[in-house]
């Protein structure tokens, strides 16, 4: 197995602007470990009750590829339609997003400020599951990226459901067109610990970026790398990385 970094696939570490203010006031060490061991138990509690409502949420008459295509069939809905394209890329997301550690569920509907798939995502580099807000962009909807698409996320943040709010939730906007320069620039920027997926509707994953925040919320070490098959050079996929290794499978 080689581990290489090629110009699509970079992970992308873009540094937002650190607020200047004063220093902060002299508090002692086992103070700040008490605080510490506080926010960690009260973390991991907001995810364990953040992705046991998971199961709360409806399915409905679908809740993956499969079943929506039958749902599709059934009902003779347009699989060339703005609806058919957007629906089918949400469940391909949540279904290929699998891989690298993260358990979603689809939801959407009038006031989900654009939310489109909610759950956790287990990284190597946090000791807790991190809660995560997606808003997806397929090519079937002619959207163009750019910063506007940064903005409405920035915007589900204020809408997220109650167990997707506060430390520890991060935003990903998934598209099927690798990040412009807006988009990068625009993530850089803010203020809300963010980032963005390129899947195409294969499922193959081309590139993973987030923001300085993003890092801090628990994304720190983590970065993104591509591994080729020794039995097919020709074969490849994206993979997650802690301190320059692999650390998947």
């Amino acid at each position: 197995m080689v581990i290489r970094l090629p110009p699509g696939c970079r992970s992308i570490h873009l540094r937002a602007t650190r607020n200047i203010g004063g220093i902060a006031p002299y508090q002692s060490f086992n103070s700040h470990q008490k605080r510490a061991a506080s926010t960690k138990c009260r973390s991991k509690k907001l995810v364990e009750d953040a992705v046991r409502s998971l199961e709360t949420l409806e399915c409905g008459e679908h809740y993956d590829t499969a079943t929506y295509a039958a749902y599709a069939q059934r009902t003779l809905l347009d699989t060339s339609s703005t609806t058919y394209v957007g629906t089918h890329y949400e469940y391909q997301v949540a279904s290929t997003l699998k891989r690298l550690g993260f358990d979603l569920k689809r939801v959407g509907g009038r006031g989900d400020f654009g939310i489109d798939l909610i759950g956790a995502w287990v990284v190597p580099s946090s000791p807790n599951p991190l809660r995560v807000i997606i808003q997806c962009k397929a090519a079937g909807t002619k959207t163009m990226l750019g910063p506007r698409l940064i903005r409405e996320l920035e915007g589900a943040f204020i809408g997220a459901p109650p167990g997707w709010r506060g430390e520890g939730v991060i935003g990903l906007l998934v598209a099927q067109k690798p990040a412009t320069k807006g988009v990068r620039d625009s993530l850089g920027r803010s203020r809300w610990p963010m980032g963005f997926i390129s899947c195409l509707p294969d499922g193959t994953v081309q590139q993973m970026l987030w923001n300085r925040r993003a890092e801090d919320e628990g994304l720190a070490g983590l970065g993104v790398g591509i591994r080729f098959s020794e039995s097919d050079p020709n074969a490849q996929e994206l993979i997650l990385t802690l301190q320059g290794k692999p650390s998947m499978p």
